[in-house]
């Protein structure tokens, strides 16, 4: 609760005990980092076990009937115990309270937090609870917040109940019902036995500061006469899979956003591939976990329910039923779009029950691109039937674009078409990697009202595809895991696909996401990323090629990073997501060629290139000499298949060096990328002639 006290506003919990305020309780210890900036708002309480009068203001003193109440950082004391809180970020924080107050005797810490979802969290989450109790002792109720924020963040759950370092009892960690409740008895004398057994927590509590105490006269223990105490029994805790959190907590907060939006459902673009697939599979979680709440006769479920689709009788049983009146698929095919494509999409749409539509989109380019040729009386083309990079990148541009406004356009009108009042709200489907890299088009189909994987990786996300197929019986995603992630955007090759994602965007996802983790949470720059890649990486490439790898992520990173500032809201899974407006506040104007950085990278890898030049010469026996091994590990009489000459795509067949992917990207570039590609270029001549000159020079000093 935000409290006001001597003009400066805290955000605090209050204890209550029939009618009356206790204690109010000031948080000590503010969030400030990721998703969080509370100093904004409040300040922290920085008397440490020290209390002043709070006097109540009218409209409460004439409800408690009471005139002030003590405000700080005090403890409640009831006549049998002893009851603390935490709040939220105090667990997290290097010294957090539960420390200082149960060397005070404080024997049950309360922790009423408001802690969010990211994937694998839930780890962290129990062993800070264990270790706690573990440590000194002593009874924990960890409470958290269920549901979506009103903004990209979703709080899950998993209440607990710990004591001495096993947990007692867990809730679940999603759920659609608004209260969850758990209990336990427990034995305050099992407390008192574990402090007392550790002898070295019994120094520091005989030294330790106290706690203002608040006298309570109520006794939680049972009577004395009462023999029969309590034995726990220690659980063990029930970890979801990484693919099980995927299939619910975006479902849960897409239910949370839909039924507090007032629209009717959702609309999604489906291309076949593995990012929309999974959003479809999302949306199709949400349709299963309502029902199922339904059968378990949650009231406030099947009211909201009834409320989205506009019938005060309806009572939803079938999953595929209610998806195909709350969630609208839509294949919006072109002439660069495969038939393979199109059937995996349709499939899709089937075994999940969704509301399917199959369109066309060329009339739509056609008549865009005709606006242009007749203002300037030219054609562009694509770079396959003669065109320059530029036409290449705007002729795909033009595609993805308008799958964005024809989106809009059938969210708006589909539910009006079907003779239902209400829209829908549109779901992009663009992961974090690619967001990371910037491999989308501005304001295309990633731009929307929500996007459920918007903070999920590429490889989890596979995994998560993986996983619908065998859970819910979708067959139809065994050859959408299969096929080759592709944007479909340049012209087919004799019916099959000429593009695909990870050779457009001139690295793996497997990368992207290790990018991803050292730049953020690591904070590495370009350099430092370097120097830990390189030894990472070091049994697979050379430390020229991660030099080439690490450069090339970076100038597209910074070149792309405007983007960032119109992200579609997405649902916060990942440490490393680059969401501009909450998670990762950057600059959006970056010198790309990073000067500085780039040219400290080129420095050290040459001084590690020949530092292991150096090595394998004197390895070697006297008879083996520079013409018959080259330098840098190739031959130099005319196999160059194991050179290392070579830049993240590798050499071509004559051992010169191919240049990155240049750009082949849906609206990767912008106007001034041309001359970046030229200077990449450049780049890697001039690496090749300083290294036949160092090849040289070593052939010399041989």
């Amino acid at each position: 609760m935000p409290v006001m006290h001597k003009n400066v506003a805290y955000n605090c919990r209050v204890y209550f005990y029939n009618k009356k305020i206790l204690l109010i309780r000031p948080k000590t210890t503010l969030c400030d980092d990721g998703n969080y900036r509370e100093t904004r708002w409040f300040s922290c309480w920085a008397k440490k076990q020290q209390t002043e009068e709070y006097f109540l203001p009218g409209i409460i003193r004439d409800i408690t009937g009471q005139r002030s109440v003590p405000f700080g950082d005090g403890v409640v004391s009831t006549l049998d115990t002893c009851i603390g809180s935490e709040m939220c970020e105090e667990l997290w924080a290097a010294s957090s309270n539960h420390v200082a107050m149960g060397l005070d005797g404080v024997e049950i810490i309360t922790n009423g937090s408001g802690s969010h979802h990211e994937l694998r969290k839930a780890y962290t989450r129990v062993d800070l609870i264990t270790s706690a109790t573990m440590k000194s002792g002593g009874i924990y109720l960890f409470a958290n917040q269920i549901g979506c924020d009103g903004d990209r963040l979703y709080y899950d759950g998993c209440a607990m109940i710990a004591i001495n370092g096993d947990i007692v009892v867990q809730g679940p960690q999603f759920s659609l019902r608004e209260v969850v409740v758990l209990t336990a008895c427990l034995d305050l004398e099992d407390v008192r036995a574990y402090r007392h057994s550790i002898r070295s927590r019994c120094l520091h509590g005989s030294m330790a500061p106290a706690y203002p105490r608040v006298q309570c006269d109520v006794a939680l223990c049972s009577p004395a006469d009462d023999m029969g105490l309590p034995v726990y029994s220690p659980i063990q805790w029930q970890y979801h899979t990484a693919e099980e959190e995927i299939s619910l907590g975006p479902a849960c907060w897409l239910w949370d956003y839909l039924r507090r939006s007032g629209q009717g459902g959702y609309f999604l673009p489906l291309s076949g591939g593995i990012d929309s697939s999974s959003t479809a599979c999302v949306v199709f979680s949400m349709c299963r976990l309502v029902c199922q709440a339904v059968r378990e006769e949650d009231r406030s479920v099947l009211e909201d329910i009834r409320r989205v689709v506009g019938d005060k009788t309806y009572t939803p049983t079938d999953p595929q039923e209610l998806c195909g009146r709350l969630f609208t698929t839509c294949y919006m095919g072109s002439e660069n779009s495969s038939q393979e494509t199109k059937t995996r999409a349709t499939n899709l749409a089937q075994q999940i029950g969704s509301y399917h539509l199959n369109i066309c989109i060329d009339v739509a380019v056609a008549a865009t691109l005709s606006i242009f040729t007749t203002a300037m009386k030219c054609m562009p083309k694509f770079k396959a039937k003669g065109g320059t990079l530029r036409e290449n990148l705007a002729m795909q541009n033009v595609q993805a674009r308008l799958r964005m406004v024809l989106a809009y356009l059938f969210a708006q009108l589909v539910l009006w078409a079907r003779g239902r009042s209400g829209g829908l709200l549109v779901l992009g489907s663009a992961n974090v990697d690619e967001s990371l890299r910037g491999y989308m088009t501005k304001y295309d189909c990633s731009s929307a009202d929500v996007n459920p994987i918007g903070g999920i990786s590429k490889t989890d996300l596979r995994s998560f595809i993986k996983f619908c197929s065998k859970k819910f019986g979708l067959t139809a995603l065994e050859g959408i895991y299969a096929a080759q992630p592709t944007a479909e955007l340049e012209p087919l090759v004799e019916g099959q696909i000429a593009q695909t994602d990870e050779e457009d965007m001139g690295m793996t996802y497997e990368e992207l996401s290790q990018y991803g983790k050292l730049r953020r949470p690591f904070r590495c720059g370009p350099y430092s990323m370097f120097c830990k890649l390189v030894h990472a990486w070091r049994d697979r490439m050379t430390p020229y090629q991660v030099a080439d790898k690490v450069k090339h992520f970076f100038r597209w990173y910074s070149i792309n990073r405007h983007k960032m500032t119109v992200l579609t809201p997405a649902y916060h899974a990942e440490t490393y997501g680059p969401d501009d407006n909450r998670h990762d506040h950057r600059q959006f104007l970056y010198n790309a060629k990073w000067p500085w950085q780039f040219k400290a990278i080129d420095s050290q890898a040459q001084k590690m290139s020949e530092q292991s030049i150096t090595a394998k010469n004197r390895a070697l026996p006297t008879s083996h000499t520079a013409s018959q091994k080259g330098a840098f590990g190739g031959s130099r009489s005319g196999d160059q298949s194991n050179s290392n000459f070579s830049n993240s795509n590798g050499p071509n067949a004559s051992g010169v060096l191919v240049p990155m992917a240049l750009g082949r990207s849906q609206g990767q570039l912008m106007d001034t990328e041309v001359g970046d590609i030229e200077m990449t270029i450049k780049e890697k001549v001039a690496r090749i002639v300083n290294e036949e000159r160092l090849y040289t020079h070593m052939k010399f000093l041989k």
